[in-house]
């Protein structure tokens, strides 16, 4: 292997896993913080999907991001429980959700959750999701429409092109030797300690491979959700400033100045959080500062 590969996939490793210190710590915080949480397995779509259930209030479905489980949220789970329902989820082959014979897909994750839903009996919820679990949020909103009272999304392009090119970069190199060196991380550390299979570790690594590496623009699916859109980005996130300012310009944001009487302002709210990165927002407090004001106004 040469030096050029080695320095290459050490990059690579550091850029995926740069958010598993945050993951493992958070795992280590909000462990035994909810007392009162529920948690199950829900047959859908021929998975068994787990979830939690943490707080009461409206119901606040949570999605992680790739190679992630619900304790990439870490305190943040909790602070947000505090006043709403929060449900989070395991994703399709992520966390306690164990694997099954079809590919990763947004829109087949966004059918679990609303078939989720539909095993819980909540006709209506918010829909908040991270990084790849945003891109499972908005088909969410695009598919299932008729569920979502409100949908937060958390540093997720509406299209592929809006991902820095080193972040693309990157996922096509998602290859089994990394997932083998990413063995040395807490992210699989956490991973090997709560999945059903852990030897499906390297499974997992090529699904996301293989669903992050394909082309998708939802641009217009997306311009069309009616529900309110809050946008969070951190102000050193893995999307690019003009994919944050594009999303934000499909519901109008950007079109005009202001005005003195506060008419046509945007259907979408957008926040950028100061200080943070893509890979750790999940644990800011600065994200539920704006998310729960956005969640609690009235529609």
């Amino acid at each position: 292997m040469t030096r050029k590969v080695r320095h290459t996939m050490t990059r690579v490793v550091f850029a995926l896993a740069f958010a598993t210190v945050a993951s493992a710590l958070g795992f280590a915080q909000s462990a035994g913080a909810s007392p009162g949480m529920k948690s199950g397995y829900a047959p859908v779509n021929s998975l068994q999907l787990y979830y939690e259930i943490h707080g009461t209030g409206k119901p606040l479905v949570l999605l992680h991001g790739g190679l992630g489980s619900i304790e990439m949220f870490g305190p943040v789970l909790s602070a947000l429980a505090a006043s709403r329902e929060v449900i989070a989820v395991d994703l399709q082959a992520h966390g306690r959700t164990a694997d099954i014979d079809r590919p990763l897909r947004y829109e087949l994750m966004a059918d679990d959750i609303a078939g989720l839903l539909a095993y819980l009996g909540i006709g209506k919820a918010d829909v908040m999701g991270y990084s790849l679990g945003g891109g499972v949020a908005i088909q969410v909103a695009i598919r299932h429409p008729e569920v979502v009272r409100k949908l937060v999304v958390v540093s997720c392009a509406p299209q592929r092109s809006g991902w820095y090119p080193e972040i693309l970069s990157a996922e096509a190199q998602m290859t089994p030797a990394v997932a083998e060196q990413m063995k040395q991380s807490p992210l699989y550390q956490l991973y090997s300690s709560i999945a059903p299979r852990p030897q499906d570790w390297p499974v997992l690594v090529a699904k996301v491979r293989d669903l992050v590496t394909r082309d998708y623009d939802w641009s217009q699916d997306a311009k069309k959700i009616t529900a309110p859109v809050l946008l969070v980005f951190a102000d050193e996130d893995a999307v690019q400033p003009s994919s944050i300012l594009g999303f934000f310009a499909l519901y109008g944001g950007g079109a005009h100045a202001p005005t003195f009487d506060g008419s046509g302002k945007p259907t979408a709210k957008l926040a950028i959080l100061p200080g943070v990165t893509h890979y750790d927002i999940t644990m800011s407090p600065l994200l539920v500062s704006v998310t729960t004001p956005f969640l609690d106004s009235e529609p």
